[in-house]
């Protein structure tokens, strides 16, 4: 009876040590340190960065597990790739194609050159052959005159310059329609040179798709969800991975007008989780709201969302944060506590003392 008694006054004892303690340490957290210091309630937070896809499609594989950290450039997940293989296939052809057009479209220019360098020649050879006839009309129309000659030859002797003179004419249209034909011709070297710069551009965009089917992590940090499981299909932009910065890790609090007026860039902060509160980790204050906003309700009492309070952001040095990256974590309350004053002393509960 006696031992049963003991136990049930030790069982009494434990919630009521408990609650104590517990008190205690509200009072710890409300106690104030003097006119140049303020705190304010917060949670660790962090920058988060989605890993999604550029294109719509369907999940290949995911590499990495929830929790695991990454480097920066780290393949994480892979899509499936097969149409765009095909794709690329398909353009490498088209190119190969347009290729072969610019060789035929240049033979084209060469072969219309041709044209018009011989057309050009039998334009000389109708100058040569006119000159000659008139030269010759010339001397059988004195010769008519004079008797020695008979006038059917004179008559011959006009025809054979006016047909020179047509065949002449014909041949410089022949002229005008071979150079006009090596300008077609150009002009298709020009078009099957577009049709192979487009086909290139194809292949290029293709390509940059296959590489970026592999998704790799921008930056250093934790992965914090797996968002898409592999064999899924999803669209143009869609999640797979949530990683979190463990580099750039900061508090966000909210601070009274009176208070946040008197708040510079660089003050020192020290903070205190609620859930290791004998350490006491250094910050320094990195943002300060230029508007004022209602206090979220998660963060302050009834009464005071009533007030209008200023968005304060205290930053973690990243050194500090590399030092411990494998026990930050993000989404813990706990108290900051900011240095109003530049020549106020930090009481010794705040000395800084982190994780060793």
């Amino acid at each position: 009876m006696k031992l049963t008694l003991k136990t049930v006054l030790s069982l009494a004892v434990v919630p009521v040590l408990a609650g104590v303690a517990y008190l205690g340490w509200q009072q710890w957290h409300k106690q104030e340190l003097g006119a140049g210091f303020v705190s304010g309630n917060g949670r660790i937070e962090a920058t988060e960065i989605d890993v999604a896809t550029k294109i719509a499609g369907r999940v290949a594989d995911i590499l990495v597990a929830e929790g695991e950290f990454v480097k920066a450039g780290q393949v994480l997940a892979h899509m499936q790739v097969q149409s765009l293989q095909a794709q690329r296939d398909e353009a490498i052809a088209r190119l190969q194609q347009a290729q072969q057009s610019v060789v035929g479209a240049q033979a084209q220019v060469a072969l219309r050159d041709s044209d018009h360098q011989a057309v050009l020649a039998l334009v000389k050879q109708r100058e040569s052959e006119l000159d000659a006839a008139q030269r010759r009309l010339a001397r059988s129309e004195t010769l008519a005159k004079e008797g020695a000659s008979s006038g059917q030859e004179l008559d011959d002797d006009r025809a054979r310059v006016n047909s020179l003179h047509a065949a002449l004419a014909a041949a410089l249209a022949q002229v005008k329609a071979a150079q006009a034909a090596v300008v077609a011709a150009q002009a298709q070297v020009s078009s099957a040179g577009s049709s192979v710069k487009a086909a290139q551009a194809t292949q290029a965009r293709i390509e940059v798709e296959l590489a970026d089917s592999a998704l790799t992590s921008p930056r250093d940090g934790r992965v914090q969800y797996r968002v898409a499981q592999p064999g899924e299909v999803i669209g143009g932009g869609g999640k797979v991975l949530n990683l979190v910065d463990l580099s750039d890790v900061y508090m966000t609090f909210f601070l009274p007008e009176q208070a946040a007026g008197k708040v510079a860039l660089g003050s020192e902060v020290r903070i205190v989780l609620d859930a290791a509160p004998q350490f006491v980790i250094p910050a320094k204050v990195s943002f300060v709201a230029s508007s004022a906003q209602f206090t979220p309700k998660t963060v302050e009492t009834a009464s005071e969302r009533q007030k209008l309070m200023f968005r304060v952001k205290a930053q973690i040095a990243p050194e500090l944060l590399r030092k411990h990256q494998a026990v930050v974590k993000t989404g813990l309350p706990g108290v900051a506590w900011l240095k109003l004053d530049p020549q106020a002393v930090w009481p010794a509960r705040l000395t800084v003392k982190v994780p060793e």
